[in-house]
C-alpha cells in the first residue's frame, strides 16, 4: 500500500533456501506465533468459533504455517524495488513448483500469474498479492531483517506474497472440487510504479480465457488492528493518490536589493501555504481531500534571491469528483500566486491511483466470509477510508471485487502506537499467514459458487495466459 509520494513515485538470485530447519532460525525456533499464536486462539470471537480449530481450510492452512514463515522471512532477506524483481519471482515459482498451475510471467515486469483449472466448469475469480518493496533503511533488529543496504518490505508485501502461496496450496489440494478457475497474480511495482495497470495490459483479468467474475486482496497493517482482525467496507475503502511538481521561475539577484529581483522563493512559500487555505474553502468536507508538500528547495545562499524554487507534493482524494476538483484548486491557485509576484510556474500534474472502491456486495460477503472462518469479532466495518492508496485500485474499475485489511500487529504490542507500515521500525508477525492463507482461499471458493449461475459463468472460449511460459 502506497502512503507516501516518494513510494508512489515509490537483480538474479538463488532459490527459496532447502534444508532449513525450521528450530535451528532462532527468529522461528521460539516464535509461539506460527502455529498457536495466542491472539488467534486465546481472542474472544475467534477461540470459540469451532470453524477456527475444526475447519478443514484453517487447519490445512495451519499445517503449513512454518512452510510459509520460512518463505516470507526468505522474501524479507532480500527485498527488491519497483517491477523487476529477479530474485522474488524466483522464489515464487520455486514455492509454486508441482502444484497444478498454468504459470506466465509478464513481459514488462517480474510478474507471475498462475491459473488453476477447477475439476468442473464455472466462472473465474483472482487473488492477488503485491511482492515489490520500498527504499527504506530496515531499523527492527530482526534475525531475519534486510540484507540489502536501502530497501525493506516495511508495508508487508512479503507476507501478501507468502499468503498468497498459501492459498494456491490450499485450493489446489481440492481443486476438483471447484467449480471454475481461480487466477492467482503476484504482483510487481505496487508502490508507485503501477504494475497492477501493466499486468491488466498483458491479459491478467482474462488470463483464465474470460474475464474474472470479481478480484480480492488483502494488505497486512502493522499497526491499527489487532492481530487476525479484518476489516473493509463498500465504497471507498482507501484514497486516490496523485502528485504533482511545481517549478518557479523568476529573477534572481542580490539579497540586499530585493526589489529588483522576482522572488520566486518567496512566491513558492506563499503557494505552499496558500494550497492548505485553498483546499479548506473549495473542498467539500464531506468529501475531504489532503493536499502535503513534502520537498520544497531553492537556492544556495543566504545573500542571494535564487532564480528558481521548487517543491513536490502528494493530493489524496476519495472520489473522482474530487480528484478533478482539486487538479483545478491546484492549477489555479499556483498560477494566481505566481502572476501576482511576476514570476512563472511551471506545474506538472500527475494522476497516479484512483480511489479503492468495493463493490457494496462484495464488501458485505468479504467481511461475511472473515466472520464465518475467525469468529463474529474478528472481521469489522471499517468507519472510515483509509488515507494509503493502492494499485489494486486498477482491477475494480474493471471488475466488482473486495480489498482488505488484515491485523498483524504482533502480541503484546499496541496496535494504536505500533510502527506504521512504512517505518524502518515495522514489524509484522507470521501469526497472521495462515489466516492470510485461509481467507484468500475461502473467498475464491465462496466467490465461484456465488458467481456460479450469473456474471462470468465462463462462456466465453479459453485463450492462453497472457505472458511468456514460465
Amino acid at each position: 500500500m502506497s502512503t507516501t509520494d516518494d513510494a508512489l513515485t515509490s537483480a538474479d538470485g538463488p532459490a527459496l533456501p532447502g534444508g532449513l530447519a525450521l528450530t535451528d532460525d532462532p527468529g522461528l525456533a521460539d516464535d509461539p506465533g506460527l502455529a498457536d499464536d495466542p491472539v488467534l486462539t486465546d481472542n474472544p470471537g475467534l477461540a470459540d468459533d469451532p470453524v477456527l480449530t475444526d475447519g478443514p481450510t484453517l487447519d490445512d492452512a495451519f499445517a503449513l504455517a512454518d512452510d510459509l514463515a520460512e518463505l516470507r522471512r526468505a522474501l524479507h532477506r532480500e527485498p527488491e524495488l519497483g517491477l523487476f524483481l529477479p530474485r522474488t519471482q524466483r522464489k515464487v515459482l520455486d514455492a509454486l513448483a508441482g502444484l497444478p498451475l498454468e504459470i506466465t510471467t509478464g513481459e514488462r515486469l517480474s510478474s507471475v500469474t498462475a491459473v488453476l483449472r477447477g475439476g468442473r466448469p464455472g466462472p473465474a475469480v483472482l487473488l492477488r498479492a503485491d511482492m515489490d518493496a520500498l527504499p527504506v533503511t530496515e531499523d527492527t533488529g530482526l534475525p531475519y531483517a534486510s540484507t540489502v543496504p536501502g530497501v525493506m518490505h516495511a508495508c508487508g508485501h512479503d507476507l501478501h506474497t507468502a499468503g498468497l502461496v498459501g492459498a494456491a496450496r490450499l485450493l489446489a489440494a481440492r481443486r476438483e472440487e471447484l467449480a471454475g478457475d481461480v487466477v492467482l497474480m503476484f504482483q510487481p511495482g505496487e508502490e508507485g510504479d503501477g504494475g497492477a495497470g501493466i499486468m491488466i495490459e498483458e491479459g491478467v483479468l482474462d488470463a483464465a480465457g474470460r474475464r474474472v467474475a470479481a478480484a480480492y486482496g488483502l494488505h497486512v497493517f502493522s499497526t491499527q488492528l489487532p492481530l487476525g482482525v479484518a476489516a473493509t467496507r463498500a465504497g471507498t475503502f482507501l484514497a486516490a493518490s496523485d502528485a504533482f511538481d511545481a517549478v518557479v521561475t523568476g529573477r534572481g539577484g542580490h539579497g540586499s536589493m530585493p526589489h529588483l529581483t522576482r522572488d520566486p522563493l518567496v512566491a513558492a512559500c506563499e503557494m505552499v501555504t496558500a494550497l492548505q487555505t485553498r483546499i479548506a474553502r473549495e473542498i467539500d468536507v464531506n468529501d475531504p481531500a489532503v493536499i502535503t508538500v513534502g520537498a520544497l528547495h531553492a537556492g544556495d545562499a543566504r545573500n542571494v534571491v535564487p532564480g528558481r524554487a521548487e517543491f513536490r507534493a502528494t493530493v489524496r482524494t476519495y472520489s473522482e469528483a474530487g480528484r478533478v476538483a482539486a487538479q483545478a484548486l491546484v492549477e489555479r491557485t499556483l498560477k494566481g500566486i505566481a502572476l501576482a509576484h511576476g514570476v512563472e510556474v511551471d506545474v506538472d500534474y500527475r494522476r497516479q491511483y484512483p480511489p479503492t472502491v468495493n463493490s457494496a456486495r462484495e464488501a458485505a460477503f468479504a467481511l461475511e466470509t472473515a466472520r464465518e472462518l475467525f469468529g463474529p469479532h474478528a472481521a469489522v466495518e471499517a468507519p472510515t477510508p483509509v488515507s494509503g492508496s493502492e494499485d489494486f485500485s486498477f482491477l475494480l474499475e474493471r471488475v466488482p471485487g473486495a480489498f482488505v485489511g488484515i491485523g498483524a500487529c504482533p502480541p503484546g504490542t499496541d496496535p494504536a502506537t505500533a510502527p506504521v507500515n512504512h517505518s524502518p521500525q515495522a514489524v509484522f508477525d507470521d501469526a497472521v499467514l495462515p489466516a492470510q492463507a485461509a481467507l484468500l482461499a475461502r473467498l475464491a471458493t465462496g466467490a465461484l459458487a456465488r458467481y456460479a449461475d450469473g456474471p462470468g459463468d465462463g462462456s466465453s472460449v479459453r485463450s492462453p495466459a497472457a505472458g511468456r511460459a514460465a
